[in-house]
């Protein structure tokens, strides 16, 4: 897959990295977009429109050559969307309802080129144990919950909390391989 140009409308170093683990090499250009969740949309629908309309962003600032990649990641409890924290209560009040919960976490990546404009979804399941309030707040106090979904990384010290993952250990972390690979294939059909 090294062979494959790719821009990925995103500055997260986690999204590289995963898209460098199977050997594409991104140029990455973020964009800015509105993401403010509609009233209409289901978190599902929510997720894929962020995803697109990233995606598109980064086309329509390209040179109409290189595929791009857009993605976003939601946290959902009870059909309830966990965005990234507004501030450390927010991020006390996220961390409080996953405590003792199954979440999901859903992924979406699209992919936009002058012939394809796609879309793919990956659902996780993600079981929390219960959470004593004094331990949410030293994880808080380490700042990590700050920019994420649902106010947790997987990947970072949350990881002792969390009991069982039913799905995509990397769309949990924001770019499910398995989902992005397939997706990617499309450029050369």
């Amino acid at each position: 897959m090294n062979d494959i140009k790719i821009i990925l409308a995103s500055q997260s170093p986690r999204r590289k990295q995963l898209l460098e683990q199977i050997g594409i090499f991104p140029i990455c250009k973020p964009v800015d977009i509105d993401e403010t969740k509609q009233d209409f949309e289901t978190p599902l629908q929510y997720c894929k429109r962020l995803a697109l309309e990233k995606a598109q962003a980064g086309w329509n600032q390209s040179d109409k050559t290189t595929a791009v990649l857009g993605s976003d990641t939601i946290v959902v409890l009870n059909d309830k969307t966990l965005g990234k924290p507004k501030n450390e209560e927010d991020a006390l009040n996220m961390l409080s309802m996953l405590s003792g919960n199954i979440h999901q976490v859903m992924t979406a990546v699209s992919l936009v080129t002058d012939k394809i404009k796609k879309t793919i979804v990956s659902i996780s399941d993600v079981e929390f144990r219960v959470l004593e309030e004094d331990k949410i707040r030293k994880y808080i106090a380490s700042k990590e919950p700050m920019d994420k979904a649902g106010s947790y990384a997987i990947q970072g010290l949350a990881a002792k909390w969390i009991k069982n993952i039913s799905g995509s250990y990397s769309g949990i972390m924001g770019l499910p391989l398995y989902e992005t690979s397939q997706l990617i294939e499309k450029i050369h059909e």
